[in-house]
Order: C-alpha cells, then structure tokens, then sequence
C-alpha cells in the first residue's frame, strides 16, 4: 500500500488507510521532485531519474546530423551540422546544450539514442502510465522506481518522497510508502508548534493501533523528523542554480545527497516538451533552444555542486514518453512520435559520445513516420542498475529484460 503525504499549506491526503488524517501540504507547478532514502546498508549510485513530460524531441537535443533524409525531414527546424557543439559526425550537441559541453569533454555526460517503449503509444497519458510502469504484458501495477527501492532493502523513514505538484507518482506505486514535498525547506507539519503539538498527537495517535493502521502515520513522522534534521543543518550550494523550478528541484536533491540521508534514488519531473508548433530554429528565443538552455544549466548547476567527488557516486538519466515525428509539421513543429534520446549523467558513465543501433531515418525504416526504437529503454536503465547500483539481477524491477551491452557505465 502507497502512502503519500503534501506537507505544506494544502492538505496532506494517504492512499490508504490513513486517508482521515490531514496534514497541510504545499503544490509547486511544473516540476516535481521524488526522493527515496535507501538504509545505510545501501552502497550504490544515487540514481537520479528527470521525467521530461510531454514527449522529448531528441532528433534536436542529439541531433543525427550525419544522416541525410534527417535535413531532408526537418528542412526548417533540423540543426544544421556547422552548430552542433560536439559530436561524432554522426550526431551533434544542440548548441543550446552549452553548459554541458565540460561534462561531455570530461566523459561525464552521454547520449543514447534511437530509445523507447515495446508498445508505441502518441497517448501522453498511456504513454507515461506504461514507462512509469515498465511492466507491459503483466499483472505487474507497482513503479519500478518502487521495485527498485524494494528490491535494494530500503525501508528508511524517507523510503520514497515526491517534491513539487506534477509528480510521476507512478513511480512509486506500490507497497513502499511514499512522502510527497513541496520542498525540503517547506515539508513541515501546518500548525505544529510548542504550543500546538500536532505531530506529538498524531504520533500519540497510532503509537498502540494495529501496524496496519499505525505504519503510515508513523511513517509520516519519521519523514519529518529526517527532514527537520536536514533543515537544521544551513545549506550553501556549490553552484548558482538557475532560477526555474527544475533549478529549484536538483537543488534539493543535490543539498540531500550532500547531507549524507542515505538517498537511494530521486525523480524529477520537468514538462513543457509537447512542442507541436514553434519548436523553432537554433535561435535564443526560439521553443526548444530556451528549453534546452533551461535544461542544461540546471544539469549543469548540479553537477557543479556536488563536484566531482560527489559525482562519483550519483548517476542521472532522462526519460520521456515517447519522442517526436521525423517529419516537421507546418507550425514548425513536430507531432507526437516513438524512438527518442536519453540523457546519463554521473561520474561512471562513459560519455563523450551517443551510443544507438542507429536504424536510419530513410523512409523505409521509419515506423509510421517515426524513428525506431531499436533499444529498450529498461535495459538501458537495467545497465546502470547492475553496474552503479548493485543490482546482480533485473527480474525484481524489469521482468524480462537484459540490460544493454553498451558499456554506457562503469562498475562500481
């Protein structure tokens, strides 16, 4: 059974048993941040997980600048080759992708491309529900972010916590509890005091019911409590974040890492990629070029704070439901598609280039005008699981699936 928890100015509401008692809670808009804390026994990455919602367009993040029906398809929004910032010669950097340029020379940040689901949907909705899911063709329900936490033995007071108001709460379905946050400064119980002791009556509550009933509220407690420890400590990032809602987001995630809770895994939800019309030109100003910049210098914020000792031990990765159409439409944009591009950020991973099973972009090898998704993106994920997070089997996670032999990371 899930049990989440808004803790702020609104109310906090339980899936569950639990669902009678209110707490307030604070929503943010746009980006949400979900953090689960793993117990001390845990010893591998942070696996910091960046949903971009709405349906990414990785034929312009990594663009397939050495494919010819690629300018062919897109004559007014493909990246012209002599813009791209890095590359192959095969794929290029957006040139809005700046920021990162030091993380991809130092071999931190990589691409993979030509990713996606078994079962291509243009759904947002199903798209998202399936991959946040990752189980199709099961009885499976729970998130595998939640399998994950189960399968690592974590079962701390801050097991699983979501941050922000457009939360992938599917993530973390499932039996481990889970907190949601506005933010780690605002996760405090409305009203409680010296002189209003709410959380000593909650707590006096449910101290002799059955666990059933007792577990989420203690649960909840003891979510406070860690936060409230993490609060009394004053935080100074290594890094100007940029001032967005996903700046706002990894610095929190970055300030828990750096304060040593045992942070197991963290999801961060980031929207606005439906780009149908106006995706633009490589110009600032332009849809995917400020989105992108936006991207990258939160990324880029986060990898500086935590420097490269911190680094060493986290690892970051994109998903998004579904990419965008090969072919641009007449808004200068591009419709709902299949095979996209991840993003893998960390000290393990071997960047400095894209890796794919690169099926062409020739109309005879699109999937109704899509890319092809010629790698799942679970055993990309499955990969980083067994090398950084010491995973020796994905069945509990992933049912069914290998992970990639790309090499994308080192073990531990």
């Amino acid at each position: 059974m899930s049990t989440i928890f808004d803790c702020g100015e609104a109310t906090l509401s339980r899936r569950g048993l639990l669902g009678a008692a209110t707490l307030a809670g604070l929503a943010g808009a746009g980006v949400s941040t979900q953090l689960a804390y793993a117990d001390p026994g845990y010893t591998g990455d942070t696996l910091v997980v960046l949903s971009l919602h709405g349906g990414f367009d990785g034929l312009s993040a990594l663009a397939p600048i050495g494919d010819p029906d690629y300018y062919k398809a897109r004559p007014n929004i493909g990246v012209p080759k002599a813009q791209v910032i890095a590359g192959d010669g095969t794929f290029g950097l957006h040139p809005a992708l700046a920021p990162l340029l030091p993380l991809w020379k130092s071999g931190q940040l990589a691409g993979v491309h030509a990713v996606g689901q078994p079962n291509p949907t243009r759904s947002h909705f199903a798209a998202m529900e399936a991959m946040e899911n990752a189980a199709p063709g099961t009885s499976i329900r729970s998130g595998w972010l939640e399998r994950m936490l189960g399968a690592s033995g974590a079962t701390g007071a801050l097991a699983g916590v979501s941050v922000g108001h457009a939360m992938p709460d599917r993530l973390f379905a499932g039996p481990t509890p889970s907190v949601s946050m506005a933010s780690v400064d605002k996760f405090t119980l409305a009203g409680d005091s010296a002189k209003r002791p709410v959380a000593a009556a909650l707590r006096a509550m449910y101290a002799d019911a059955p666990q059933l009933l007792a577990g989420p509220a203690l649960a909840a407690d003891g979510a406070l409590i860690a936060t409230a420890a993490v609060r009394g400590t004053a935080y100074t990032p290594g890094a100007t974040y940029p001032a967005t809602e996903l700046g706002t987001a990894l610095r929190d995630v970055a300030r828990l890492i750096k304060a040593n809770v045992g942070l197991a895994t963290a999801a961060v939800d980031c929207g606005d990629w439906d780009m149908h019309e106006g995706l633009g030109t490589t110009a600032k100003g332009q849809r995917m070029h400020d989105n992108l910049t936006d991207l990258a210098l939160a990324l880029a914020a986060f990898a500086a704070d935590l420097g490269p000792e911190g680094m060493k031990s986290v690892t970051l990765l994109t998903i998004s439901e579904f990419g965008r159409r090969v072919q641009e439409n007449g808004s200068r944009g591009a419709d709902h598609g299949h095979g996209n591009a991840m993003l893998l950020l960390g000290g393990g991973v071997k960047g400095g280039q894209v890796y794919a099973k690169w099926p062409g972009l020739a109309p005879a090898a699109l999937v109704a005008g899509d890319l092809a998704a010629t790698t799942d993106y679970r055993s990309v994920i499955g990969e980083i699981l067994q090398k950084r997070c010491g995973f020796g089997s994905l069945s509990q996670v992933f049912p069914s699936i290998t992970p990639s032999t790309f090499g994308l990371v080192s073990a531990r």
